[in-house]
């Protein structure tokens, strides 16, 4: 936590599928690794995958049942974010409502982020 405020927290929905989808693996899998990228038309993406145990530096949030690492080069783009997942008729996807997010492209792939300022941490 910085100042109170959780690098990350989940909904209800994103804890459940994170669950689902670990259940799922073949391998033992501790959680989810969550950071960011440089890439796409706006500049980041969000990147997730399987994390057998937590990286030399990683920040560890535990919600609901399931552990996300965070990226410490993520922590301060992804600091107050909520990870949702959301189901519709054409998709099924995890969600970062990230207050750091200044904008995002049009296809969805690829967000502007702006570091979280040590006085909001």
């Amino acid at each position: 936590m910085f100042g109170g405020l959780k690098v990350i927290s989940l909904t209800d929905a994103a804890a459940s599928r994170v669950k689902e989808i670990i259940s799922q693996t073949d391998k033992p899998i501790e959680g989810v690794r969550v950071g960011v990228r440089n890439g796409g038309c706006a500049g980041m993406a969000y990147t997730m995958e399987y994390a057998e145990a937590a990286a030399p530096g990683d920040e560890v949030v535990e919600e609901k049942g399931v552990k996300i690492f965070i990226d410490p080069k993520a922590v301060l783009f992804l600091l107050g974010t909520e990870m949702d997942f959301t189901v519709s008729k054409l998709s099924a996807q995890f969600v970062f409502n990230n207050p750091n997010q200044t904008s995002a492209c049009g296809c969805g792939e690829s967000v502007a982020i702006q570091p979280a300022s040590v006085a909001q941490a």
